[in-house]
């Protein structure tokens, strides 16, 4: 079983790429999601992040985003601890799950892959792009957030010069047949390469 690691910065339509690997069979694990789920239903994470953050991260017995988020976002040294406790979790759920899959491989989708050092647990990477103006739009439309906000996240993410360096292959995603059509033929490749 090889495990293809997928990412992209915000507003690249990584989960949308994720999908077309998902219509041909692929098994998809997102990590983000897995994540979210640990600290709602992990003691052990909720413990380590209450000692982190401190009382008030947490709200009747559920974790409170905003403000965990406020308490992370500009203080770097406080994501990695977060990012410290919740990632060793997340890869220990994903071993569990990519043990029960039938398949050739599985895909892993995560926002920040190469950022702590994921793709070392990959054997292949897949980048999804997309120009900044473009993403900026579609998170507008889905976030209804405001521009400030929206370059704010991306700023604090690496760029796509610096992932694509770290990259196996890369996607860009303008608009979906083309996408689709990408999709389908790199899958084929990893067949290909996997199965060589």
């Amino acid at each position: 079983m090889k495990t293809i690691g997928l990412t992209g910065g915000i507003g690249s339509g990584k989960s949308t790429v994720a999908g077309f690997f998902q219509e041909l069979g692929v098994p998809v694990y997102i990590a983000d999601e897995a994540g979210k789920e640990i600290m709602e239903t992990s003691e052990t994470a909720k413990a380590e992040i209450i000692a982190l953050l401190g009382e008030k991260s947490y709200q009747n017995n559920a974790p409170d985003r905003p403000y965990i988020a406020t308490k992370v976002f500009n203080h770097h040294a406080l994501l990695k601890k977060l990012n410290a406790i919740i990632h060793p979790k997340v890869r220990e759920h994903f071993k569990t799950w990519a043990a029960e899959q039938k398949a050739p491989y599985v895909l892993y989708e995560a926002a920040i892959l190469f950022e702590n050092g994921g793709e070392k647990k990959c054997d292949f990477t897949i980048l999804v792009t997309a120009p900044k103006e473009i993403r900026i739009e579609r998170l507008l439309k889905r976030d209804r957030s405001d521009r400030q906000k929206i370059e704010a996240r991306m700023n604090a993410q690496w760029s796509d010069e610096k992932k694509r360096k770290l990259a196996d292959f890369t996607i860009e995603n303008l608009d979906i047949e083309t996408t689709k059509q990408s999709v389908r033929q790199l899958h084929h490749k990893l067949l290909r390469l996997i199965t060589a």
